[in-house]
């Protein structure tokens, strides 16, 4: 597998933490200019089902065109989600040349035991009018092909836009393939097809959209 040869050194510190955190955490290295196929390394990956070729998340791609990591050098204990909804805690360092991201670490906390003991708890605990908030704004979806990752992010797009596709004006499509673009969408290979089967079009349409917007 090829990737950026300045990641080598990362390898044993991901090895390091996954031994010293146990087998709830889940330790990943990304090359970041592997969009399709950024996991390089990976400890405990029973967690998230991923391994070596792995896809980036939504929010890695989001963080790529965003440029977030030009600001910050890492994030930390946000809420992921794998593709069987387990809940994680995770976090990510910014492996940086200069000004310019070449990977990550991410750490993934599997928390589903202490989810179901919450859970419990505030059924347990409804009739007191209790309720809690962890406060936490961000979320990721870790799937472990790039096909899932896109389909996630398509999905959460329609969401957030409370359109169907078939009800949505040109305007409203272009905006919404806008939209994905920002997000990163377009780096990952399969991801125009998928937009056309959601909105139903064809990929030269798609394509006239992102020249349009």
């Amino acid at each position: 597998m090829n990737y950026n040869k300045n990641l080598e050194e990362y390898v044993s510190i991901v090895d390091f933490i996954a031994d010293i955190s146990g087998p709830r955490y889940e330790v990943v290295l990304h090359d970041v200019s592997r969009p399709d196929a950024s996991v390089i390394h990976i400890r405990n990956n029973h967690i998230s089902g991923r391994c070596k070729g792995s896809p980036m998340t939504d929010l890695a791609l989001e963080i790529l065109m965003n440029q977030e990591y030009k600001v910050k050098n890492f994030i930390t204990n946000y809420k992921g989600r794998g593709a069987d909804n387990k809940i994680f805690i995770s976090s990510t360092y910014f492996i940086k040349n200069g000004d310019e991201l070449i990977g990550m670490i991410c750490i993934n906390n599997d928390i589903q035991d202490v989810t179901n003991l919450q859970t419990a708890f505030d059924n347990l605990m409804e009739r007191f009018n209790y309720s809690g908030s962890n406060g936490q704004t961000r979320e990721e979806v870790i799937e472990p092909h790039v096909v899932s990752t896109v389909k996630s992010i398509i999905s959460k797009e329609i969401s957030d836009s409370k359109i169907e596709p078939l009800r949505m004006s040109l305007e409203e499509r272009i905006s919404f393939v806008k939209s994905l673009e920002d997000k990163g969408v377009f780096l990952l290979k399969g991801a125009v097809q998928e937009i056309a089967a959601y909105l139903k079009t064809s990929e030269t349409t798609i394509y006239r959209y992102l020249n349009k917007g």
